[in-house]
């Protein structure tokens, strides 16, 4: 006997990832040895002064209740002072600021609370993929806008101006880009709010890799009117080493983020205390880690040009993000096809770039999250792939 799933499940897939790990797992569990260069989850830890926090803060008695909806006012307070040092956005911490367990969760909160069937959002192609398939699961139609190397991977906001967006109530947008690495600057982020204004659609960026391999760190908040027709989230998973604690955040206007409050807080009892209190100890962190952890992603993208000029594709260096994105020669006909044979004969994977849409078909991306040594062994096992 087999239930029926609900049909908003639909065409929503298992992502992509989660069925590639399975793959590994059974390769390695076969006895090969495979390295694995394509998933962003970062291997260094966190700073020890967290951890530290994150242990004492365990060790006492009253941190096991149940939290707060909102999140704990320390936290929220961190978020802010981290807004205000960083990006020069003043935020209300009592409700401008909502603590997130991880950003990923704030795209479904902030999908569900303002999309629903007959709505259409407008999403990046190519871009995160769950976007889409959050879309899918309120019942909103999904509308691409297309990115390309020659318009430095931004959306043509002239051209999308002259389309019918009369039923588009949301954009996501996400600079620095994944997977591309694309940056933005103030004056696209200034045509983006008033190409909002003028259309009444509601911006959503999706901004946590501006830490990463970034001079120049940057919130669509802070352009002026931005809150007015503007959200952000951001994350502590990639710029602090904290992916698998789950902190990240929803800023905005007070009426946005309290009314996406309204569904998240029917969705889970609040986070561990002693996470919330090593995250905002997390973003009292200066200029000293940042450039610390830049420096070893530094030295790992040299290794990731030097695998991906042996193979033939070509790439743009003064990105940001923890990616390297490639374009590949036309002989190996895609990414798919490149990702999959380089698999299947150096026990090698890299991402293949359709997964993030049909823009990306002709890209692979390399995930700066490995070690120096498994890159000099992904050069060594190159030579299975020549052979």
């Amino acid at each position: 006997m087999f239930i029926q799933p609900a049909s908003r499940l639909g065409n929503v897939e298992e992502y992509y990832f989660s069925r590639k790990l399975k793959e590994i797992a059974a390769m390695r569990a076969a006895g090969m040895e495979v390295i694995n260069l394509g998933i962003g989850s970062p291997d260094l830890p966190p700073s020890p002064s967290v951890i530290q926090v994150l242990q004492e803060e365990a060790a006492k008695k009253n941190s096991h209740k149940y939290q707060g909806y909102t999140g704990l006012l320390e936290l929220r307070e961190a978020f802010s002072a981290s807004y205000k040092k960083w990006y020069g956005v003043e935020l209300n911490p009592d409700n401008e600021v909502l603590p997130l367990m991880g950003s990923k969760e704030g795209i479904m909160h902030i999908s569900m609370t303002y999309l629903e069937a007959g709505d259409e959002v407008l999403i990046p192609n190519p871009g995160y993929p769950t976007y889409s398939a959050v879309a899918k699961l309120t019942g909103a139609t999904s509308r691409e806008y297309l990115l390309s190397a020659e318009n430095n991977w931004l959306p043509d906001l002239a051209a999308l101006a002259k389309e019918d967006l009369s039923k588009v109530k949301m954009m996501w947008v996400n600079y620095p880009h994944m997977p591309t690495g694309a940056k933005a600057d103030k004056g696209f982020f200034k045509e983006l709010i008033a190409f909002a204004k003028a259309h009444k659609i509601l911006i959503c960026n999706d901004n946590p890799y501006s830490f990463i391999l970034n001079d120049q760190y940057l919130s669509l908040l802070s352009v002026d009117g931005a809150k007015e027709v503007a959200l952000e989230l951001n994350s502590l998973s990639k710029s602090h080493n904290m992916a698998g604690w789950r902190v990240g955040v929803l800023a905005g206007k007070e009426d946005y983020v309290q009314t996406v409050l309204r569904f998240k807080s029917n969705m889970d009892s609040g986070m561990f205390r002693p996470v919330q209190l090593a995250a905002a100890k997390a973003l009292t962190l200066g200029n000293g880690w940042f450039d610390s952890l830049n420096a070893v992603y530094k030295k790992r993208q040299r290794f990731a040009y030097d695998l991906l000029s042996r193979l033939g594709c070509r790439y743009v260096k003064n990105v940001g993000g923890m990616f390297v994105w490639a374009r590949i020669p036309k002989y190996y006909k895609n990414g798919f096809n490149l990702s999959n044979k380089l698999l299947e004969k150096s026990h090698v994977f890299i991402t293949p770039g359709g997964i993030f849409g049909s823009q990306g078909d002709n890209y692979v991306r390399i995930s700066l999250c490995s070690k120096e040594e498994d890159f000099m062994k992904a050069q060594e096992k190159l030579n299975a792939f020549f052979r």
